[in-house]
């Protein structure tokens, strides 16, 4: 007779063996810095009052809001595609308008880059079963997908450069910003950007640290072994009013002192982050 894989809920009957999983896996992956350089800024009706009437400005805080994640195929090139990242950051300024007088405002930047990475080959259609489709009537058709890889963005917010005023624009719209900002960013901002304007422009400069990674659904063999039951003891919650004694349960926060988390992981002998394209050397 032969083996039945399927038998021992999955498992061999020493309930340690193999068990297929879906998941993502991922096939090519890469990390970069990037610096912007003059940054044209958007502002609102209030921030373009505020920037004719500065003598200096200054850079409080940048924050990414969003970002956009565009995968495209490589012509003529089977298996890598282009990643497309549009960045959309919030910065906070102050501006000087005379002695002793200071103004905070809002802008917007959007930050453009490209990488290509290998995403693998093949595209076929998925269904899945669904309560709303029956032999009789069919669900929505958008439920439909396919296997195409899905790119990862991780990065930190960006670091200020520099910050200038000029009084030139010479290529204010050239990632087509004036038609490519979503409402709901627009709508998180102060008031209403403006998008073309004769008045003197700010400009600001980042570093962005970020990793990218592409991943495609795949069936996976793992090594398993069955469900094991904790071994920790639920703890009953108390109505202790004292707020000392719950201070005292509170652990130390000593990574939020030293400013390094748990620190860097160690590195095996062999060297090298991984197999799918990461190093772990700087």
């Amino acid at each position: 007779m032969p083996e039945n894989r399927n038998t021992a809920n999955g498992l061999s009957f020493d309930n340690r063996g193999t068990v297929c999983i879906d998941t993502q896996r991922v096939l090519d992956c890469c990390r970069d810095r990037d610096c912007f350089e003059n940054s044209r800024i958007y502002l609102s009706c209030f921030g373009e009052e505020v920037i004719a009437n500065a003598t200096s400005v200054r850079t409080r805080s940048a924050k990414t809001l969003w970002a956009f994640v565009g995968v495209d195929e490589v012509p003529f090139n089977n298996g890598f595609y282009q990643i497309t990242v549009r960045y959309f950051v919030e910065v906070e300024c102050e501006a000087c308008l005379g002695i002793g007088r200071s103004q905070v405002f809002k802008g917007l930047a959007v930050l453009e880059k490209d990488v290509v990475l290998y995403g693998g080959e093949g595209r076929v259609a998925s269904f899945s079963s669904d309560p709303r489709n029956n032999y009789c009537r069919i669900g929505n058709l958008d439920t439909v997908s396919h296997n195409d890889p899905v790119a990862i963005v991780e990065s930190v917010d960006p670091i200020v450069l520099g910050t200038k005023i000029d009084c030139e624009c010479p290529d204010c719209c050239a990632l087509n910003d004036c038609n490519d900002i979503p409402d709901t960013i627009r709508e998180m901002m102060d008031g209403e950007l403006v998008l073309q304007s004769n008045n003197p422009h700010l400009y600001i400069s980042f570093g962005i640290f970020s990793v990218i990674r592409i991943q495609r659904p795949a069936q996976l063999l793992v090594q398993a072994t069955d469900y094991s039951v904790p071994d920790k003891e639920c703890v009953a919650a108390t109505n202790d009013d004292n707020p000392c004694n719950l201070f005292r349960n509170i652990a130390f926060p000593v990574g939020q002192f030293t400013g390094t988390g748990n620190g860097p992981a160690v590195q095996s002998s062999r060297g090298g982050g991984g197999g799918c394209g990461c190093s772990s050397r700087s």
